[in-house]
């Protein structure tokens, strides 16, 4: 389990941006049997920390000063709009003993074979998977072997996926995550798409045409009068 120090905070409020410019980042901790904390921990370890850990990984965090360890997660970040740095986060520690919902993101490794000879597009449409598991059984991410796709016929559902029994999935077995498109196909879908924009291009020329058709008729009708 990754860990990480903090620090009890009293610069609360606007004073927040005194420690942001230190280099430390504000942060609170509550959640089960816990009362409310105020913290700050360290920006550079906490970005490393974050970066393996991410949303679904136990964290182990010592706060100075106290002998107890809290296993938290990282329940809610804030960004700055501009910079997309880190500006508060919010550690929330869990029940161990109670399962927990978490959306894992998919990692997707190898190489397709259907793309690499047979020319083929992979088509993801799965990016992360919905779960229900033990705080300390939650993976960071889930593997997804594409290598397996050696043909153009070839496709991973979520059934295909080998996890541990502690985890259970929230969505459909049968859905499928990433499969392999033949070139033609991605060439028809290509067609269609410039011949869609085509006549999307010639609607506003017919408009004028048939307008114009029509004020010629009523200029006709006009002079018979």
């Amino acid at each position: 389990m990754l860990s990480l120090t903090a620090k009890i905070r009293k610069n609360l409020g606007r004073k927040a941006n005194l420690l942001r410019k230190k280099g430390k980042l504000p942060a609170v901790l509550y959640g089960y049997k816990i009362k409310s904390i105020p913290l700050e921990v360290d920006y550079k370890d906490f970005e490393k920390v974050f970066r393996e850990a991410g949303e679904t990984s136990l964290i182990s965090l010592k706060i100075e000063g106290e002998k107890k360890t809290y296993h938290v997660l990282v329940h809610d970040i804030q960004r700055d709009p501009l910079s997309g740095k880190f500006i508060h986060v919010d550690f929330y520690q869990p029940s161990l003993t109670e399962k927990t919902e978490a959306s894992i993101p998919l990692k997707f490794v190898g190489e397709a074979e259907a793309v690499k000879n047979l020319g083929a597009t992979l088509v993801k449409n799965i990016s992360e998977l919905e779960v229900r598991a033990l705080p300390q059984d939650l993976p960071h991410e889930i593997e997804v072997d594409i290598s397996k796709l050696k043909t153009l016929d070839d496709h991973i559902k979520i059934s295909d996926l080998k996890l541990p029994k502690e985890i259970e999935i929230l969505r459909d077995p049968e859905e499928v995550i990433v499969s392999v498109v033949p070139p033609e196909r991605e060439e028809e879908i290509e067609e269609v798409s410039e011949e869609v924009k085509e006549e999307e291009a010639k609607k506003p020329e017919e408009k004028k045409e048939e307008k114009e058709q029509e004020q010629s008729e009523k200029q006709q009708e006009n002079n018979s009068l």
